[in-house]
Parts: structure tokens; C-alpha cells; sequence
């Protein structure tokens, strides 16, 4: 490629139709997280949700830690904890910076043993079921568990998973038509060099090869900024908050990206094809009127 075509590719006009659409792929980039990971997001919301098991004062640590492993082998408990007396107590003291016992005498609270479940049995029906099973142990005294934080969650989850799919799909349209007024601005710059190329017997595909060159690398460009722009971000948060690593996992990071470099270099291409056909189509007179 030589230099004068090079600066002709890349000028200040083709810089600029790079912010833009990079600004819009960034946009669209992070609606399709939101998409792609709402349904992960739901899974760590639930499976964070806690479900507790009481039990007995005077059962044995022995029988109490039988009694985990029985529950872990279940399909339901995706991870348990045994929390003693004493492990209680201290919780407890470091919370409230009070300690019970000094003025009832005695610890008051019960051995435990906290459990998380799998997400698909974390609704109202299943955890019914799970709590009749789990009482049915001589050694549990009852079972504590939000019923309405997980109702709450689970209706919450739904209408957010609705509401990103009409937002994702309002946003796209909106992409293409702002990333389409950059295209169809840069091309009616060059309506008259258009029209001079039909005079001196150029082909329609000999005209249109140096747009959609130009606007792939506009494309492929603006793909590769807002897909840094987009790591550098999941970055950032992962740093402040490992949890979110359940969230924003490497296979939907490489889906946005790859999703937003391809969406980037097809709808500038596209939007060229179009435009450049539109002034294709019109007469010199036409030109001036537009």
C-alpha cells in the first residue's frame, strides 16, 4: 500500500467515524453482557442465598458432622458450613460488640449448619420440599430460610431478564441508525466524486471497492477499541470484587467481543453498500438538492 493511499484511508475523517462508532459498539457491547450474563448473574444470586439448619443444643459435634455430610451428598446443597456454639457466639460479639452471655449466663445460641443451595431448587415449591425432608432429622430443631428475599429475587430476576432483551433489542436498532448517520455522512462528502467516476465509465463495484474498504477498517477498528475499551472494564471490576468472577466469566467475554467486533465491521460495510447505491442511483441535478 503506498503512502498516498494510506493517507487517504487514514485521514482525520476516517479518525472520527472511528470515536463515534466505537462509542455505539461500546454501548451495544455492554448491553449484550448484560444479556449474555443475566442468566449467571441469577445462578450467584440464588446460590448466594443462605438456608439455615438449627439443631439440638446437646447434639453431639459427631453427629452434627454425619449429619452435613448427609446433606452434602444431596442433590440439592451445593456447599455447607458447620457453625458451632461458640463459632455463634463469637459472630455474634463481633457484630453487636456485646456479649450475651455476660448478662443471660449462658450461650443462648444453637449449633448450626448453613447451607447453599443449587439454583434450580432455589424457589418456593423446592425449598418446601427440601425443609420437610431436612426436618425429618431428629437432630434439627427448624429450618430458617428468607422466604420473601427469595421470592423477591426470583420474580425480580424474571422482569430483568425481560427488560434487557427489550433494551438490547431497542439499542441495536438505535446502534444501526446512528453508526448508519456516520457512514451516510462520510459518503455524501463524496456524492460528486461519486458522480465523476460513473461520467469517466467506472463500474458500480469499481466505485463502491474503496468505500467498503475504508469502512471494514472503520469497522474492524472501532471493533478492536471498543472491545479494549470493554476487557479493561471487566478488568476493573473483577479487580475490585473477585466474586464477580461467577459473573463475568471468560466465555461470555470472548462472546461480547467477538459479537462486537463482527457487528461493528458488518453494519459499517452494510451501511456503505447502501448509501453508495443510493448515490449511484441519483442524477447530477439531483446532487444539488440533497
Amino acid at each position: 500500500m503506498s503512502t498516498k493511499h494510506r493517507v487517504r484511508l487514514f485521514d482525520m475523517q476516517f479518525i472520527t467515524a472511528c470515536i463515534s462508532t466505537t462509542m455505539v459498539l461500546i454501548l451495544l457491547g455492554l448491553m449484550l453482557f448484560l444479556v449474555l450474563s443475566a442468566h449467571r448473574l441469577s445462578v450467584y444470586v440464588r446460590e448466594n442465598l443462605n438456608f439455615t439448619v438449627l439443631l439440638n443444643n446437646d447434639a453431639p459435634e459427631s453427629a452434627i458432622l454425619a449429619l452435613q455430610k448427609r446433606l452434602d451428598s444431596e442433590a440439592f446443597v451445593k456447599a455447607s458450613a458447620y457453625i458451632s456454639k461458640e463459632e455463634a457466639l463469637k459472630e455474634e460479639v463481633e457484630t453487636m460488640g456485646s456479649d450475651p452471655v455476660e448478662f443471660l449466663g449462658y450461650n443462648p445460641f444453637s449449633p448450626s449448619i448453613e447451607l447453599k443451595l443449587h439454583a434450580a431448587y432455589a424457589n418456593a415449591d423446592s425449598v418446601a420440599w427440601i425443609k420437610e425432608r431436612i426436618l425429618a432429622d431428629k437432630l434439627v430443631t427448624d429450618v430458617d430460610y428468607r422466604q420473601g428475599l427469595m421470592d423477591s429475587v426470583n420474580r425480580n430476576i424474571s422482569k430483568l431478564s425481560i427488560g434487557l432483551l427489550a433494551v438490547a433489542a431497542l439499542l441495536t436498532l438505535i446502534s444501526f441508525a446512528l453508526i448508519n448517520n456516520t457512514v451516510r455522512l462520510t459518503i455524501y462528502s463524496k456524492r460528486f466524486l461519486i458522480h465523476t467516476m460513473k461520467l469517466v465509465g467506472a463500474g458500480w463495484g469499481f466505485i463502491r471497492r474503496p468505500f467498503l474498504r475504508r469502512n471494514f477498517w472503520v469497522g474492524l477498528s472501532s471493533g478492536v477499541l471498543a472491545d479494549a475499551v470493554l476487557v479493561a472494564a471487566a478488568y476493573t471490576l473483577v479487580s475490585y470484587e473477585p466474586g464477580l468472577l461467577a459473573v463475568i466469566t471468560t466465555d461470555i467475554l470472548l462472546w461480547v467481543m467477538l459479537s462486537t467486533l463482527l457487528f461493528g465491521v458488518l453494519i459499517t460495510c452494510m451501511c456503505a453498500y447502501i448509501s453508495i447505491n443510493k448515490y449511484l442511483r441519483l442524477s447530477a441535478g439531483d446532487l444539488y438538492y440533497m
